[in-house]
């Protein structure tokens, strides 16, 4: 399964976020007015630790607090608070997936998810929305949304059918394929050692196919296909990023799938009631939401600094599918997810390196 990243079509953003007046925190009048005295002392007021301020004067103070440290804190802290709220999003997006499960059809599901969010885009799109259906490449757009498609079925589907956590390991392997589709298509030099490290991530995926005597697993191997697509949705973003905004592209991927699904969902179509509505509309907003976090924090943070966190999806992958499915994680699961996430760390150190070696070496 694949959610794709819209880091490479967006710069480095900045949080304009004003500071809130500080509302004064008066202790309590006890209601009873002295006397009038020559000789009484000045009444003192009372400490601070007798003072009870109001519900609102709290709040306020504390709303106050966190916008400063907010505007004091870093932009990989503030890119890393947006990543972790994107996982904790997508965790709650993945298990409505897997609660619908096969009750209704995954078509109809993925519609409903793109007509959701496809109405968010236009709402926050407002007045810009026509000038965010203008591209340079109508084609490459189509491309990307149908293997957005290709990926989305084939990640989903495998998570209606494998542990939670064995779909999720493998689609880190997307890294790997993104390693090698960046040298046929996009040209780039890649050495000794990521080849080994992207050799070794795959002999990892391998180990949690688990292939046995029936054959590899069907919905396994469904799950490296949406990881696969996945490197297709990087690469074509990579392309893309050079020329069309972030909208646009959000805009023809909702375009492509609405018009390629409209037929299959209405074919198969099963009328769902009042709670699957519920979680359908749930999964369509958090996925929107996660997707949203999720640029936000490459807007913010540096990729480096933040890519790494994306492993802690297999922690919330591992939590959600125990304690909501009684899904315990295998072995060979975990053997396999080991290797595929150092072969992903150490490539995305090495990439890390090579971008920065070739901004310094770059001429002013």
């Amino acid at each position: 399964m694949s959610e794709d990243r819209l880091s490479d079509t967006t710069g480095r953003g900045s949080e304009s976020i004003g500071l809130a007046e500080a509302l004064p925190v008066s202790a309590e009048e006890d209601g009873s007015r002295p006397e009038p005295s020559e000789s009484r002392s000045p009444q003192l007021p009372l400490p601070p630790a007798l003072s009870a301020p109001s519900g609102e004067s709290w709040l306020a103070a504390r709303r106050n607090r966190t916008r400063l440290w907010w505007r004091g804190a870093s932009p990989n802290l503030r890119g890393t608070v947006y990543m972790i709220t994107a996982l904790l999003v997508y965790a709650v997006m993945v298990g409505a997936f897997k609660h619908l499960g096969t009750a209704i059809p995954l078509i109809e599901t993925l519609m409903i998810r793109q007509i959701i969010m496809s109405a968010v885009v236009f709402v926050i799109a407002g007045r810009s929305l026509p000038l965010a259906f203008k591209t340079d490449r109508p084609g490459l757009q189509i491309f990307r949304g149908l293997i957005t498609l290709a990926s989305m079925l084939c990640g989903f589907s495998a998570l209606v059918h494998i542990p939670l956590a064995q779909a999720t390991a493998i689609s880190f392997s997307q890294v790997l394929f993104v390693t090698v589709a960046a040298v046929l298509i996009l040209k780039e030099r890649v050495d000794v050692a990521r080849w080994i490290a992207t050799g070794l991530g795959f002999v990892g995926v391998l180990i949690m196919l688990n292939p046995s005597s029936e054959g590899l697993n069907v919905w396994a191997l469904l799950s490296v296909g949406g990881a696969l697509f996945g490197a297709g949705i990087t690469v074509s973003v990579r392309i893309l990023g050079t020329s069309e905004r972030t909208e646009t592209i959000l805009i023809y991927q909702g375009l492509v799938l609405m018009v390629v699904l409209a037929w299959p969902a209405w074919a198969l179509w099963v009328w769902p009631t009042a709670e699957q509505w519920f979680w359908l509309v749930l999964l369509s907003l958090f996925g929107t939401a996660g997707q949203w976090l999720i640029t936000k924090a490459y807007q913010v943070g540096e990729a480096a600094a933040l890519a790494p966190l994306d492993f802690s999806r297999l922690i919330l992958a591992g939590f959600t599918g125990f304690v909501f499915f009684a899904e315990v994680p295998s072995l060979t699961t975990l053997a396999g997810a080991a290797i595929v996430i150092g072969a992903t760390l150490y490539t995305m150190r090495r990439n890390a390196r090579g971008r920065i070696g070739s901004d310094l070496s770059a001429p002013p």
